[in-house]
């Protein structure tokens, strides 16, 4: 899969795209979870991930969350995301049957 270079405070970090979780937006910035890391907060917002990320793996399950979609455990008919970690995340109602068709 693709490396991608993140801007930090400290410099560019090269990142590959598929040891990133999820990515959840705080206000102007944002912290993304990895596998195998510990979480990163940047100051980049929300959309500009989503224009660097590969579309067909990440999806926009929320206003304030990309999700890695090889890491959803499963999807619960009350609109709530399992992560294989075990985190619970919700799905905006836009969103749900978007998701629900690209991760079966």
């Amino acid at each position: 899969m693709q490396l991608f270079l993140i801007p930090t405070n400290k410099g560019l970090k090269s990142v590959r795209a598929e040891n990133i979780i999820r990515i959840q937006a705080i206000s102007n910035y944002c912290k993304i979870y990895f596998d195998n890391e510990y979480p990163l907060t940047v100051a980049k917002l929300l959309l500009w991930f989503e224009g660097k990320l590969p579309e067909d793996i990440f999806y926009r399950i929320h206003r304030g969350h990309i999700v890695n979609r090889n890491f959803i455990s499963s999807i619960s008919c009350n609109k709530i995301l399992t992560l294989v970690n075990g985190e619970q995340l919700q799905i905006s109602k836009r969103k749900k049957n978007v998701v629900k068709r690209m991760v079966a």
